[in-house]
């Protein structure tokens, strides 16, 4: 019923807790080509409601990223995507609006450009409040109530001191909603400088051996197993957004989804979910059924 896919794994930014923005993965980086993206929109068409143009990468990096948008659109398919908005000029902003996107995530994780680069490495806060204006100015002027736009504040130690300006300058900016995102940690046994003091808007707990371990109970059970999954730019399908490097491909969506999402392999990871959950490794760093966000 629901796909996240993967415009690019190219990214302008250079974040410290990304794969992409790392330059670290395994994989070949590469964009989404229409003509894939539009053989998976036949086959699931019965089916699909939902689709998040977004894994790793920045989506408007891919030079068709809209006309992919406009696809599943006219599908009748509800439609997101997640960005740090620096590629938002004027003309970006209504063609976004005019592609039928219905919500649009912007990643702001401070609101000064000290805090904020501290975490976007390479970023630029006024481009983001510069596109986020443009998307703002766009849908009035065409007189649109899509894309939903939505600030999403990644909360980390360097910037949880700015929770409540974060919150003032989402109603200044005009956007829709704003969310406060725990942070996921690659390494975080013996600590981590990003962890934040709010234990609200921190994934791991301290146990009595001083260890970090994270809050889920890691129960052997995962509903996004039995209806959605993630597929790369070249195909791959994976069964969770946890699988950032595509180290766990169930198949290849060009060889047929249905096959795949039917197959052994799905079949055999499904079971492995209900038997021992904490033994797959993209599990263990896990959020599913914990707090991950709260609206404000």
């Amino acid at each position: 019923m629901s796909i996240a896919i993967e415009p690019t794994t190219a990214c302008n930014l250079g974040c410290p807790e990304c794969p992409s923005g790392l330059k670290k993965f395994t994989r070949p980086t590469g964009n989404l080509k229409k003509k894939m993206f539009q053989g998976l929109l036949d086959e699931l068409a019965d089916n699909l409601l939902n689709v998040t143009f977004y894994f790793q990468g920045e989506p408007y990096i891919n030079p068709h990223f809209l006309d992919l948008v406009r696809m599943a659109h006219e599908q009748k398919v509800y439609t997101s995507t997640s960005t740090n908005a620096h590629f938002i000029s004027e003309s970006v902003a209504e063609e976004t609006v005019h592609s039928g996107l219905d919500q649009m995530i912007i990643s702001i994780d401070g609101t000064t450009q000290e805090i904020y680069e501290q975490y976007r490495k390479g970023g630029s806060l006024q481009k983001v409040l510069e596109g986020t204006k443009k998307m703002v100015a766009a849908k009035k002027k065409l007189n649109s109530s899509s894309p939903k736009l939505i600030f999403q504040f990644l909360v980390v130690a360097p910037n949880e001191h700015q929770i409540e300006d974060a919150k003032d300058l989402a109603k200044e900016m005009d956007v829709d909603e704003i969310r406060f995102k725990s942070a996921q940690l690659y390494d975080f046994e013996n600590g981590n400088p990003l962890m934040p003091e709010n234990e609200d808007y921190r994934r791991y707990r301290q146990g009595k051996d001083g260890k970090w371990k994270i809050k889920n109970k890691l129960l052997n059970q995962c509903w996004k197993m039995w209806h959605s999954c993630v597929i790369t730019w070249d195909g791959k399908v994976v069964p969770c957004c946890f699988d950032k490097d595509a180290q766990h491909p169930m198949g290849k969506s060009t060889d047929g989804f249905k096959s795949i999402w039917k197959g052994q392999e799905y079949q055999k990871f499904r079971k492995q979910i209900l038997s021992g959950r904490d033994q797959i490794d993209i599990c263990r760093n896990c959020t599913e059924g914990t707090k991950v966000w709260m609206d404000a």
